[in-house]
């Protein structure tokens, strides 16, 4: 079943999914990053190329000719699931097949509008059983 980790009071959630998904790289992981559409996936695209400032972060889009050997796969299409280890959701809505990924990660701001839409999310495992692990990143920010 899939893990699920929610990372609370994130400060930069675009920031953030890079640190996360450098630490994936570090381990050995894949993961698939998912945006909510085209003009977010493109300063994503930027930002993996940045961030962290010393290193840079291997990724393409979902259906690029290199996504199988590729370990970030930066998208706001679902499909094609290239592999299934990490799936670090940015959408608002439900990740389609999420349940197919090992883990996924949900990242929340300080918002009330991001919050809800979490809660939501966050109730929707819930309720299916889900084994649910939330880490707040204000106490480890501040």
């Amino acid at each position: 079943m899939t893990q699920i980790d929610f990372y609370t009071n994130v400060a930069n959630r675009e920031h953030t999914a890079c640190t996360l998904a450098a630490k994936a790289l570090a381990r050995g992981l894949r993961m698939m990053i998912l945006t909510a559409d085209n003009a977010w996936t493109e300063r994503m695209d930027q930002l993996l190329w940045t961030q962290p400032a010393t290193a840079f972060l291997p990724h393409c889009r979902a259906h690029h000719r290199l996504a199988g050997v590729t370990p970030i796969i930066l998208d706001h299409v679902a499909e094609p699931v290239v592999h299934e280890q990490i799936l670090l959701n940015l959408r608002d809505d439900l990740p389609p097949h999420f349940s197919r990924f090992e883990r996924l990660i949900e990242l929340v701001g300080s918002d009330d509008s991001d919050r809800q839409q979490a809660r939501v999310r966050f109730r929707f495992y819930r309720d299916r059983g889900y084994d649910i692990r939330t880490h707040d990143l204000g106490r480890t920010q501040a």
